[in-house]
């Protein structure tokens, strides 16, 4: 088809599948409008005056991935667009560890890709070692204005999407030099072979630049080698910097602003006949305001919904007298995000029954803080939460042995009442790191620098016969995020009250009510 044939001037029958799509469309084509639409245009800003706050972090962290890889080009892509249904998108995010060493958040650059050369040339540290990697961010530029591109692409076009940064906005915002993506293909296979360059690829991310590698290396099996470079990159942010933190206290604190939100809303919630999705969408209306997006799907789970671990649905009314256990996180422009969760009464005032699980809870969560500090085992702290768990619901009576015997290997009965751990780490993920290997992750000993939630919790099902009717029906859960310190630990979420009291004098306040 010619560019200036229109979908209307094809036969039907011969029309092909995939363009059928255009047929809503009355694009103009005419030459005349191409040659007008290219003209009377004034000179395009710049996008980006100043290095990125991430910029001088990320050098340092480009640096210690590529120590452990010497001779070996390692691809990093940020993804590619995901249909969302027809030829509707997702909205874009990259992946994490492209985010991680490029410092690019919000909706940068689908399609581009960071590339460690391994070129023995100076790096962006500025080093020159020997076996250092030279970085390059391989990006989709913006087309002319007196492109077809600029007008007709619905993807990539900036009548479409907006200004795309130029590779000189994106040098200096990330401080990595920035070539063409038709450049790609050629950068990657330059010297590789049995003797030469190994291509090392993460897996999962971008299919299209993956096809590209394989077809490079060829007969060459890599994949041990592509999952130890996505093993190294999760492993990379276990310890978090400066700047991450910084990022961590942003989305906290964001998220916090959020629940607030949300407790002043709780009177809207119960008088609708969907309140989850009240709650639901005062958050995420909180977030897009404030932040990226959520980072992840929020949980607005009232009455028996609060013992499905996950609830998402949002479906369900939200009654008073019944508690709704709301578990949510802003992800902030720069992709990391909070994890926070708090049980609330819906009319203010835990109930007798309500108070005794949910200060259970909050015990096990206390008890979790006490441990978290440097020098312990990571798995030490889900240890501390489980005994207290174990304890409380053997002095209820729920326990078919001994407090001692539920705690052993061999028992575990009272993970009838919480299947979940007790903590995990956070930060570009609400479930960062999980790549790691168990012996950084779960058996690891805790420094400095860690970030992850301590969130025990206990679910009693309407149908669980095993308790007694009275507790059936309650699920609370208490999530803070907590980073590792130099002599114990910080909670990040401390302003979220979660005393039980504390957190009817909170609802009260902001909902105008006398406590």
């Amino acid at each position: 088809m010619s560019e200036d044939v229109t979908p209307e001037t094809v036969p039907s029958d011969e029309q092909p599948l995939e363009s059928r799509g255009q047929n809503r469309s009355q694009r103009p084509a005419s030459a005349a409008f191409k040659e007008f639409m290219a003209s009377g245009w004034g000179a395009r800003p710049d996008l980006s005056t100043e290095p990125g706050p991430a910029a001088e972090h990320t050098a340092r962290r480009r640096a210690s991935v590529a120590a452990q890889f010497p001779g070996q080009r390692l691809v990093i892509p940020a993804g590619a667009f995901k249909v969302r249904s027809n030829d509707t998108d997702y909205r874009f995010r990259p992946h994490s560890a492209f985010a991680h060493l490029t410092g690019l958040g919000v909706e940068q650059e689908p399609d581009a890709v960071l590339v460690l050369h391994p070129d023995g040339e100076a790096d962006d540290t500025g080093s020159g070692a020997p076996g250092t990697h030279r970085a390059v961010l391989y990006v989709r530029p913006p087309a002319g204005r007196d492109s077809e591109e600029f007008f007709s692409d619905a993807r990539y076009g900036e009548f479409w999407v907006g200004a795309r940064p130029t590779f000189a906005d994106l040098e200096t915002l990330t401080g990595i030099r920035t070539a063409h993506l038709d450049d790609l293909r050629d950068a990657l296979a330059k010297d590789v072979g049995p003797d030469g360059v190994r291509l090392v690829v993460v897996p999962g991310v971008d299919e299209a630049v993956e096809a590209v590698v394989e077809e490079i290396r060829a007969a060459e099996d890599a994949g041990e080698a592509d999952e130890r470079l996505a093993e190294a990159l999760s492993e990379l942010r276990l310890v978090k910097d400066a700047h991450e933190v910084e990022q961590m206290r942003e989305a906290v604190a964001t998220t916090i602003a959020g629940f607030e939100k949300i407790v002043a809303e709780l009177p809207a919630a119960v008088a609708h006949r969907r309140g989850e999705r009240v709650i639901e969408g005062t958050f995420l209306g909180h977030a897009r305001l404030e932040g990226n997006y959520v980072g992840y799907e929020t949980i607005a789970a009232a009455g028996d919904h609060a013992t499905t671990l996950h609830w998402t649905d949002n479906d369900g009314r939200v009654r008073p007298g019944e508690l709704v256990l709301i578990d949510a996180g802003v992800e902030v422009d720069s992709l990391y995000t909070a994890d926070l969760t708090r049980t609330l009464p819906v009319d203010g005032v835990y109930t007798d029954v309500q108070r005794r699980v949910y200060q259970a809870v909050l015990d096990a969560a206390d008890a979790a803080f006490a441990v978290a500090v440097p020098g312990a085992k990571f798995r030490d702290v889900h240890a501390a939460a489980m005994e207290v768990i174990a304890a409380r619901l053997g002095e209820w009576g729920l326990l078919p042995v001994s407090v001692e015997e539920s705690l052993s290997p061999e028992g575990q009965q009272h993970r009838r009442w919480m299947v979940h751990g007790t903590s995990h780490h956070l930060g570009l993920d609400v479930h960062d790191c999980a790549l790691a290997r168990r012996e950084l992750y779960l058996d690891a000993t805790l420094e400095p620098g860690m970030v992850f939630t301590i969130e025990p919790g206990l679910y009693f099902k309407s149908d669980d016969l095993l308790v007694p009717e009275e507790y059936r029906g309650i699920g609370v859960r208490i999530e803070d995020d907590v980073l590792v310190t130099e002599d114990g630990n910080e909670n990040l979420s401390a302003a979220l009250p979660r005393e039980p009291a504390e957190v009817e004098a909170w609802m009260a306040r902001l909902q105008g009510r006398q406590a």
